[in-house]
């Protein structure tokens, strides 16, 4: 039974990580729209070097402030059963 347990863990972590690439695709092309529209139509290498500082400055900006509630949440519900 540990076998399909182990399994049935897997395919939930790669379906999850399936999602979130689809979900990352639809936001890239979104902001490339949003930077688009702000820019103009460029395509030489200082815009897509300035759209890849700005997407990468977002996402490290969303990871830290994600990290932070997910610890939050963590140290929230060992607390909850402490007192339990």
């Amino acid at each position: 039974m540990a076998l399909q347990t182990e399994i049935i863990d897997k395919m939930s972590d790669l379906i999850t990580v399936a999602f979130g690439l689809v979900a990352a695709l639809a936001w890239n092309g979104a902001i490339q729209a949003i930077f688009t529209e702000i820019f103009g139509e460029q395509s030489d290498i200082p815009a897509l070097l300035g759209y890849a500082i700005l997407v990468t400055i977002i996402a490290v900006i969303a990871t830290i402030m994600i990290g932070r509630a997910a610890a939050r949440a963590r140290e929230a519900q060992m607390a909850k059963e402490r007192k339990v």
